[in-house]
């Protein structure tokens, strides 16, 4: 496979590289401290271009590729892993299902503003009752002439309180299990689309994640996404790329960790020497080097191919369970390169280690991502 970055791919990481340590290094600490929704980092996203990176030029977007965007993503969450899930949220999982599925009035219309930033994104899919298990979703839309009628639930909806468009799920037909999934292309400021709460969470402390509830919340037929009953595979098909978006997430904090430490180890003394100089601590470091240099590898690889138009489902999966595990290990050995330091907020490291777990979580728990691989590599699905 052909890894060599291309000219344009290098400018977009340079871009966020840029953007990442002139605006994101202190803006990450206190977005993490203060629980606060970094509003005005978004909208420079939206300037800059990176939050329609994807997005082919006639919608409004920078026209750039999957692998760009893999590699914004990791610049972005050596800072701020917040504002990394935010971007990942909005672009994989909120603009790429109307991109790959929508018609072209539903491009037209909701693209050009979420490229610009003017619009922010989620993808209401989880429920309370069905988070692993997708299928189990119990949010009904029921169609009554040129509208359908959404009532439910939805849990833990990144970038839930902020959005105004919403990729919502819910089943047109209940007799059909999956099958009878839709999806739709929701405005937020409907009549019956209601934020119930945003959880206190152990980290991404500035991407705010939320419960939402649909009371008879009339949406066009004109915003379902594909056809009625292709809701299930459409998700799965999101869910593809937005793998991809939490693995460069997790290289990045992975990346964040290393860096912290090799910074650390080359300071701190102990027995007269930089703790560097000992193999206990550079085995740590080099353990570390080895898993993100693989995850990055493999999170390029399934980018592109998706890139190429080609399946990535076994990919994808692999990527975000070695990267998420990865950075959770890096995030863990940072703390102990760090002794008690590390333990406290006068180092990033206790963040990375808070913000890390969540990868294993999100988009697909680790143990979902070993089925998914399973499954694909023993012919199942």
């Amino acid at each position: 496979m052909e890894i060599e970055l291309s000219e344009s791919q290098r400018a977009v990481q340079a871009l966020a590289r840029r953007f990442a340590r002139e605006k994101l290094s202190a803006a990450g600490v206190e977005t993490d401290r203060t629980h606060r929704f970094p509003a005005e980092i978004v909208a420079e996203l939206g300037r800059l271009g990176l939050l329609g990176i994807f997005v082919p030029e006639r919608f409004g977007g920078a026209g750039a590729d999957h692998v760009s965007y893999a590699l914004a993503i990791e610049e972005i969450a050596v800072e701020c892993a917040a504002t990394a899930v935010i971007l990942s949220a909005h672009s994989s999982l909120a603009e790429w299902p109307i991109l790959g599925v929508g018609n072209e009035r539903q491009k037209q219309y909701f693209l050009p503003r979420m490229a610009r930033g003017e619009w922010l994104g989620c993808f209401a899919l989880t429920e309370p009752q069905a988070g692993s298990d997708a299928a189990g979703i119990k949010s009904r839309a029921v169609r009554a002439g040129d509208y359908y009628t959404i009532n439910g639930t939805k849990n833990f909806i990144t970038n839930g309180p902020q959005a105004s468009v919403a990729i919502v799920f819910a089943s047109t037909d209940a007799s059909q299990g999956h099958r009878g999934i839709s999806a739709f292309v929701v405005e937020t400021n409907t009549p019956g689309w209601q934020v119930v709460r945003v959880e206190d969470k152990m980290g991404i402390h500035g991407a705010h994640s939320a419960q939402l509830s649909f009371t008879d919340l009339r949406v066009p037929r004109e915003n379902l996404l594909g056809e009625e009953g292709q809701g299930f595979k459409i998700a799965m098909q999101t869910l593809d790329g937005g793998r991809i978006g939490i693995a460069a997430q997790a290289v990045g904090i992975a990346r964040a960790a290393l860096e912290a430490s090799l910074s650390y180890a080359a300071q701190r003394q102990a027995f007269g020497a930089p703790i560097a100089k000992y193999q206990a601590i550079q085995w740590k470091l080099a353990d570390m080097a080895v898993e993100i240099d693989a995850a990055r590898l493999l999170t390029l690889r399934a980018a592109r191919l998706k890139d190429n138009g080609q399946r990535c489902t076994k990919e994808s999966a692999m990527a975000k369970l070695f990267a998420s595990e990865a950075a959770m290990r890096a995030a863990t050995q940072a703390v102990q390169i760090h002794g008690g330091y590390g333990y406290t907020r006068e180092f990033k490291v206790e963040r990375y280690f808070r913000d890390a777990k969540i990868t294993e979580l999100y988009e697909g728990t680790s143990e979902i991502q070993r089925l998914v691989i399973a499954n694909n590599i023993l012919g199942l699905r």
